[in-house]
């Protein structure tokens, strides 16, 4: 096993203010109360996270619902210690491979944490309460070709917390075929389908297969949609209410600002906006502003009811951290680019309700390569990058590695004799008429258009006669950035474990470095 390292900036679509929280802090400082990811920043944020002994007693209650016998439970019940706090929607088959990777780099912080004096356990907040349920319907693995197969589930309501979804003929049987082939596949298929029971919801299924692909490591799982859990968040969902508007005003400022230094907001916010819906007949109801008013179609509701219903309500993106925080010792949160940009505008909610708010750290990340893989990148000199600008790009990149090196020399010495031809008559026609000189540059730039494109033709017909290496293109495509996307992005964690075996998850927590922002190639 071994990695290489690839700046998150040299990746598609990585926003400046990631770029900059991660290499140039201090260009965000204003926008963190934590900028630096330092021991002296969690040492600061572990001292404001402490909880008063009645509250942190209720929490272990509410957490010994779902993680009865935890020795991490028995630790968050002792007073200082404080929680690496980590969470993602429950998509089908475990949601895309990162969600592992925040798991796990969550686990590894909370265990550096307590190795320096600041006892943490690592917690997973099971983001139930969505209701976009074509976000988590589906899930992307690969087959012993590296073929990506989308694999989906019946759709359910749309106003429906997606947690609470019933499993109608979960796509395990699709999954066993797409896996066919792969060493461990039926190991993998086995963990899914225990997990992925018929009569199951989604947020139990997922929670059950993160469990068993994480068996290895001591996480408290916090399902929000719980009671216990809804009581402890009614009392900051209650303030939030009440101080909707001043709120608003905060962030609308705090994306002011933002935009002023050049960032972008993640989350769009106008005066009517409001931070949270409502939890009603099984539904989540959207709600927008009206001064101090709410509705949603054509129901209404006071700021007076909205509060007597705060454990029936449930936070919007930007408001949810800040519930979360309010009910967990929380010294870090492990996002992605989108979360790490959420908090950069939640730190307006965070002072007003909270006073207090943990570092964000952004997570890990990695591209997964077994060794034919990494043999096939290292023939053909290919890089990470070398993918971005799409499939043809890719083939026609290895295609050149193919033509033989006589054929390379030749077309060389051809484009060598074609150059010093033009500068010789170029010389003569400047002297001669300078005009005639100009349509000569444009005359030999299509000469050498010619050429490369007949280079390219070459390299193409190499690729054609070269089946394993025409295989080995759509292999690493697949593989790599299937969907032109990134792997950690697209795929399940599923199919890995089925190529790998269970001791993949292990692997990759040994490979996360703590002081590391890049993304990496893993090769295992």
């Amino acid at each position: 096993m071994h990695c290489q390292c690839v700046r998150q900036s040299d990746l598609p679509n990585t926003s400046r203010l990631f770029t900059d929280v991660l290499y140039h802090p201090d260009r965000t400082a204003s926008f963190y109360p934590h900028p630096l990811r330092d021991l002296e920043s969690y040492r600061a944020a572990a001292a404001q996270a402490d909880l008063p002994a009645e509250r942190r007693a209720r929490l272990v209650e509410a957490f010994r619902v779902q993680n009865p016998g935890s020795a991490a439970l028995e630790k968050l019940a002792r007073p200082g210690t404080v929680a690496v706090v980590t969470g993602q929607q429950v998509g089908l088959f475990s949601g895309p491979c990162y969600t592992v990777y925040k798991v796990l780099h969550a686990v590894k912080l909370a265990a550096w944490l307590s190795d320096n004096g600041i006892p943490a356990v690592p917690v997973f907040w099971l983001a139930t309460e969505d209701h976009d349920f074509a976000e988590v319907n589906h899930a992307w693995v690969f087959d012993a070709g590296h073929r990506a197969r989308r694999l989906e589930m019946r759709r359910a309501s749309a106003e429906q917390p997606v947690g609470g979804v019933t499993l109608e003929n979960p796509p395990v049987e699709e999954l066993r075929a797409a896996l066919t082939g792969l060493p461990f596949a039926d190991e993998a298929v086995g963990e899914v389908e225990a997990a992925y029971r018929e009569g199951a919801t989604m947020g139990q299924a997922f929670q059950a297969l993160l469990r068993s692909l994480l068996k290895k490591f001591d996480i408290l799982y916090l399902d929000p949609l719980l009671p216990e859990f809804r009581e402890l968040a009614a009392p900051a969902l209650r303030r939030a209410v009440e101080a909707a508007p001043v709120l608003t005003a905060a962030v609308l400022e705090r994306n002011r600002e933002l935009a002023a230094a050049g960032y972008h907001t993640q989350v769009h916010v106008e005066e009517s906006t409001s931070l949270f819906f409502l939890l009603d007949d099984g539904k989540r109801l959207g709600l927008r502003r009206n001064g101090t008013d709410y509705t949603h179609h054509a129901r209404r509701f006071t700021t007076a009811e909205l509060a007597g219903r705060a454990a029936a309500l449930s936070p919007n993106a930007l408001l949810r951290p800040v519930i979360q925080d309010s009910m967990l010792p929380t010294v870090a949160y492990i996002g992605g680019p989108a979360e790490v940009a959420y908090l950069a505008q939640s730190a307006a909610i965070y002072r007003i309700l909270l006073g207090r708010q943990p570092v964000a750290v952004p997570r890990t990340g990695f591209t997964l390569l077994d060794s034919h893989a990494a043999k096939l990148m290292e023939r053909y000199q290919l890089s990470l990058a070398d993918f971005f600008p799409g499939e043809t790009a890719l083939r026609e990149r290895i295609a050149a590695r193919l033509i033989p090196e006589s054929l390379h020399a030749t077309a060389a010495e051809a484009q060598a004799a074609v150059d010093a031809a033009v500068a010789r008559l170029r010389a003569e026609l400047t002297g001669f008429d300078p005009t005639l000189a100009r349509a000569l540059d444009r005359s030999a730039k299509k000469i050498r258009h010619q050429m490369e494109k007949m280079g390219r033709k070459a390299a193409r017909e190499a690729l054609r006669r070269d089946e394993r290496a025409a295989a080995g293109a759509a292999s690493l495509w697949g593989l790599i950035y299937p969907e032109r996307t990134l792997q950690e992005r697209l795929y399940s964690m599923v199919p890995f474990v089925a190529r790998h075996g269970a001791d993949l998850i292990g692997d990759i927590y040994q490979a996360i470095d703590l002081d590391c922002p890049d993304h990496r190639l893993m090769v295992v």
